[in-house]
């Protein structure tokens, strides 16, 4: 079977691969469970070393990486610049904390001493989306490889030249041979891998149907899983927030990497006092927007990944309308080469409908009117997911509020849901289980070693 690049501008394919046989695929675990009984044992000094040359790299050669992701998969060339900078940041950040992290942990008991220290498991199988192709790895690989772990990469099928120049980003920095690899394996194939015993854990980023089929795979064989799955984020806006802020970050927010953003604002839950205007400004901005080549700086969105995507978003959107949606604008794909969708807005959303029950992956807003904090809270909590949240208000009873009641992995006030290396990233609910970055996402993969002597 073969794994295809194709540019979603063009539909131009731009690269074909062999997917590896059962052969390749061992030759790759032997590399890992040997590379790691080394790596594991590698003092901290080097390992950060190791890391702040691979994010060295990044930098000194982001032109060609960002490239890469915009003809792969769509992305705005200066969103995918900003991606690569964002992972050299992510390596400094784990180069530079991660003995803290991970340092041992003193604890009062009766023994004559007694401490927790965290040990790393082995080797990890981090299966990755293509939205982010080069930030979603490196937020998992960073911490694995600065714990001691070492890192196995099931990347998406659309984006195997991004996941080959990552494995090669950290091949020439200098971490050893088989501390991280890439495996261009089919998603059947994933299940043999993850039940190897060399295989320790397993991290997923994706929807919830993969996300349940490799978390049931990793349970059956006793094994730790981390799972970051979809969102449906409330974007709330009260009377007292800045208006202008909040709209023109409202339009950013839910169209940014052209909508294909597990953290992207999907529902718009506006204060009645400010309904109208927020309505009518917001569907001016997104009508306005200018879409085209990704590798054109002027242009606002880029196409959607692929064309199964498209059509899958088309799918959701006719289905919310014959529901009883109402169409403020979009709605079509634009006809010719490549896979666009026009930026839509739907309102009188039924709560019955894809659109207000499923996760839309793309330029699609659905706005609704709430009478008060209260309300929006239950809006906002009407969802099986709960990864992220906004909410927009400077009236400090309403931020402890929303901050407090808002059932989500992370609650950002007066700022968009993004994810920083300094704080822990994952969802609750169907959106998922365990946590990414900081202190936390790097003690994920870890042993937790409890150690008591008399």
């Amino acid at each position: 079977m073969s794994i295809t690049s194709i540019n979603p501008a063009t539909g131009e394919k731009l690269k074909e691969f062999s997917a590896f046989d059962e052969n390749e695929i061992e030759k790759c675990l032997k590399r890992a469970a040997r590379a790691f009984e080394h790596h594991r044992r590698e003092p901290f000094a080097k390992r950060a070393q190791l890391l702040m040359a691979a994010g060295s790299l990044l930098e000194q050669e982001k032109e060609e990486f960002a490239r890469t992701i915009t003809l792969e998969m769509g992305k705005l060339l200066r969103g995918a610049m900003d991606e690569i900078m964002k992972c050299a940041r992510v390596c400094r950040f784990y180069a530079e904390n991660a003995e803290r992290f991970l340092e041992d942990e003193p604890a009062q008991t009766n023994a004559a001493r007694s401490y927790v220290r965290y040990e790393p498991l082995g080797p990890v199988l981090a299966i990755m989306p293509w939205n982010f192709p080069f930030w979603q790895v490196f937020r998992f690989a960073a911490p694995a490889l600065m714990a001691g772990n070492v890192g196995l990469l099931k990347h998406a099928a659309n984006v195997p030249q991004c996941a080959l120049a990552i494995e090669e980003i950290f091949c020439r920095a200098g971490f050893d041979d088989g501390v991280f690899q890439t495996l261009l394996i089919e998603a059947g194939q994933a299940e043999k891998v993850i039940v190897d015993q060399r295989v320790k854990a397993v991290t997923l980023t994706g929807s919830e149907r993969a996300g349940s089929a490799v978390a049931s795979t990793a349970a059956r064989e006793i094994k730790k899983s981390v799972l970051e799955l979809g969102g449906s984020d409330a974007f709330i806006v009260m009377p007292s927030a800045d208006f202008e802020s909040a709209m023109s970050t409202a339009v950013l927010a839910r169209t940014i990497n052209s909508g294909q953003s597990c953290i992207a604002a999907k529902r718009f839950l506006i204060a009645d006092k400010i309904y109208d205007q927020f309505l009518q400004q917001f569907v001016e901005r997104m009508r306005g927007l200018k879409i085209g080549d990704p590798l054109d700086e002027t242009t606002e969105i880029g196409p959607l990944a692929t064309e199964q995507i498209l059509l899958g978003v088309h799918e959701q959107v006719q289905k919310s309308i014959a529901a009883g949606a109402k169409l403020l604008t979009g709605g079509n794909r634009i006809h010719g080469r490549g896979y666009f969708y026009e930026p839509t807005v739907l309102v009188d959303v039924p709560n019955d409908s894809p659109a207000y029950r499923e996760e839309v992956f793309g330029p699609v807003a659905s706005i609704f009117r709430v009478r008060n904090a209260d309300d929006a809270v239950e809006i906002a909590n009407g969802t099986s997911f709960g990864l992220g949240a906004s909410a927009w208000t400077n009236d400090r009873a309403e931020q402890e509020l929303f901050a407090s009641e808002l059932e989500a992995g992370m609650v950002f006030i007066n700022a968009m849901v993004a994810s920083d290396p300094r704080l822990p990233f994952g969802g609750v609910k169907r959106s998922g289980f365990g946590r990414e970055l900081g202190a936390a996402g790097i003690r994920e993969f870890m042993n937790t070693k409890t150690v008591w002597i008399s």
